[in-house]
């Protein structure tokens, strides 16, 4: 995601890119990494921007709504990566070592922007997924969740399927040539759920495609 995020800003006609995935370093200790600082081409503002891109599935079990968008393998949450962004990634760039490096490039933080560029994959419960979800862009949902023991032969026999890899989640599924009948994946995701990992599955039916994630717990 990085990769195309910076693709486009050196291709625009608005911003400048000034640093790419700078490390601030200090004492041989990585404190951590800024993502981009983009140049106004017309005013001359510089921004910091974090790129974050993940992946959430929805657990109505916790109380608190927010609570709820967590990773597929339970590792992760909505609401951990947003209270490090603002306890450690963004007032990173206040660090006198972080100060120093861009001083040298005759970059002055008191002068620079924040932002953060969110984006999501999110996925409902099979059953909530004509619902409307508050306080996240419903815009995001891509997809479903299911236990393991619900990804049954009566239900999804009729389906093809493929398991990417993660670098590969992002991709459309529609481009892909390779599927395999519900017997021939049924022991992949077996071995995943066997290791705790949660598979994202792509499952074509005709000419139609879905996303869905098959979760251990």
């Amino acid at each position: 995601m990085e990769r195309f995020f910076e693709y486009q800003i050196r291709q625009s006609e608005h911003y400048h890119l000034k640093i790419c995935n700078l490390q601030v370093i200090k004492n041989k200790q990585t404190l951590g990494e800024l993502d981009f600082i983009v140049k106004d081409k017309n005013n001359g503002q510089l921004t910091h921007i974090e790129l974050v891109y993940k992946f959430y599935v929805y657990d109505p079990s916790f109380k608190e709504e927010l609570a709820r968008w967590i990773g597929p393998n339970r590792k992760d949450s909505l609401l951990e990566k947003v209270n490090k962004l603002k306890t450690k990634q963004l007032p990173l760039l206040y660090k006198n070592a972080t100060q120093q490096i861009l001083n040298v490039q005759h970059i002055a933080t008191k002068s620079i922007a924040q932002r953060v560029c969110y984006k999501a994959s999110l996925f409902v419960p099979r059953n909530l997924q004509n619902k409307k979800f508050i306080s996240i862009n419903n815009d995001c949902i891509v997809g479903f969740w299911i236990h393991f023991e619900e990804f049954t032969e009566e239900q999804f026999n009729d389906a093809q399927f493929f398991s990417p890899g993660k670098q590969f989640w992002p991709v459309d599924p529609s481009k892909n040539k390779l599927w395999f009948s519900y017997s021939e994946i049924f022991s992949q995701i077996e071995s995943f759920i066997q290791q705790q990992r949660a598979p994202l599955v792509w499952m074509k039916t005709e000419n139609h495609y879905e996303k869905f994630f098959i979760v251990w717990w």
